[in-house]
């Protein structure tokens, strides 16, 4: 009996065995089917790979990045560049340039270009202006970049058209610098930016209030105020305003380009030759029409206590203005005896083409009929000691002052005349 256990102990082991390696093989041909992250968990469970070997992965090779063509790094973000040194204190605006594409072109955001020069979103640039930018190399402040674009302080009786004319600028492009429109309303001690424009171009800066007054020559090289020494801040532009000058003459009687780069220490001539501003005086006859406006300028004058030489003001105004005729027509919306415009506070069309109240309109003063919103003859300080041609232009803001001198021989004939 012990020798026949033998065998069927082996047989039964056998068979055990073979079934072993039976259901060992039919588990590695469904393993086969599985996901290789589930192979590797299961191979490890039933003991057919070692955990280490199953948690081996080939490190994936990133994919090698594309070559960059050239137009691409052109266009590339310039921000990385910007940040380091490249970017420089302040750029000067070239032909076509916006302040949109210089932020790009320096991979800085347009809103701080706009806010570090005091620029709004509907400001206007020019080429020649130099603007500062954020983050640059040794940025410098705002102000002395601002200061070489002029302004102008707006007193009581401005107005925008008059503004553009005193200084040769073409309104609409005044008032697109400044985002204004037609309608808009303007208030004494307000900032109104002086783009380049009329009589001549000069280099302007990005814009912000200069100094309110420069400081004077530190040597004035003569009494006559023939010539003037430039200091810090000043430009071609300020310097013009200041003594009654298109940039253009300024430029003309210097010798210079109106882009030309001024210095302080420089020394400039601001009087014009007499060649320049001399105009042929006139000598009228009074017409029936011009007697009767010119009686009333007088008596309005009279009636007031105007000096005698502001009424020979007035009837020069007049006459340079309308010929001492009272037209319904006129430059935009200007009318009557001094061409004054409705759209400028100095009153309704009937009252604007009404002669006597034109006429104290103009003369201004306690009795102005406008109550502040226009300024006239004797609301203007120290005009008693102005020529005919300063004084007239004062209450006018003509474009064209110079010729209101050719009046002057005849408006003294005329008070004569009708004392």
């Amino acid at each position: 009996m012990t020798y026949d256990a033998a065998p069927a102990d082996d047989s039964a082991g056998g068979t055990r065995r073979a079934r072993s390696e039976t259901d060992r093989r039919r588990g590695i041909r469904r393993l086969i089917a599985l996901p290789l992250a589930v192979i590797g968990t299961v191979a490890v469970t039933i003991g057919i790979a070692q955990p280490a070997e199953a948690a081996h992965q080939p490190a994936k090779r990133m994919p090698k990045a594309k070559a960059t063509s050239d137009a691409a790094q052109r266009q590339a973000p310039r921000s990385v560049a910007a940040s380091s040194n490249t970017v420089p204190a302040e750029v000067t605006v070239g032909d076509g340039d916006t302040v949109s594409s210089i932020a790009e072109r320096y991979g800085v955001p347009t809103a701080d270009i706009l806010a570090l020069n005091g620029l709004s979103w509907s400001s206007l640039i020019f080429p020649g202006q130099r603007l500062a930018l954020p983050g640059g190399t040794a940025t410098p402040a705002p102000a002395p970049v601002a200061a070489e674009l002029p302004r102008h302080a707006v007193v009581a009786g401005d107005t925008m058209s008059g503004i553009a004319a005193a200084y040769g600028v073409a309104l609409d492009q005044m008032l697109s610098a400044n985002g204004l429109s037609r309608q808009s309303l303007i208030f004494p001690g307000q900032s109104i930016v002086l783009p380049p424009g009329g009589g001549g171009t000069a280099a302007t800066a990005a814009p912000a209030s200069p100094p309110a007054a420069p400081p004077p020559p530190a040597e004035p090289i003569a009494a006559s105020g023939d010539v003037y020494t430039v200091v810090d801040g000043d430009t071609l532009w300020d310097i013009a305003a200041r003594h009654g000058l298109d940039v253009s003459e300024l430029t003309s009687i210097n010798g210079l380009d109106a882009s030309a780069v001024i210095r302080a220490g420089q020394v400039l001539r601001v009087a014009r030759p007499v060649a320049v501003v001399a105009v042929a005086s006139v000598n009228v006859a009074l017409t029936d029409e011009m007697r009767a406006n010119a009686r009333i300028i007088v008596d309005v004058g009279r009636t007031l206590g105007v000096p005698e030489q502001g009424i020979v003001v007035a009837l020069a105004a007049a006459a340079q203005e309308s010929g001492l005729k009272n037209p319904e027509y006129g430059d935009l919306d200007s009318l009557g005896l001094f061409q004054q415009r409705p759209s400028q506070g100095w009153g309704t069309v009937e009252e604007v083409l009404d002669p006597v109240r034109a006429a104290t309109a103009f003369y201004g003063g306690a009795a102005d009929p406008n109550a502040g919103r226009t300024r006239g003859l004797l609301d203007i300080p120290g005009w008693e000691s102005l020529t005919v041609t300063q004084a007239a232009q004062a209450v006018q803001l003509s474009a064209h002052p110079e010729h209101y001198a050719k009046w002057e021989t005849s408006a003294r004939a005329w008070l004569s005349e009708l004392g």
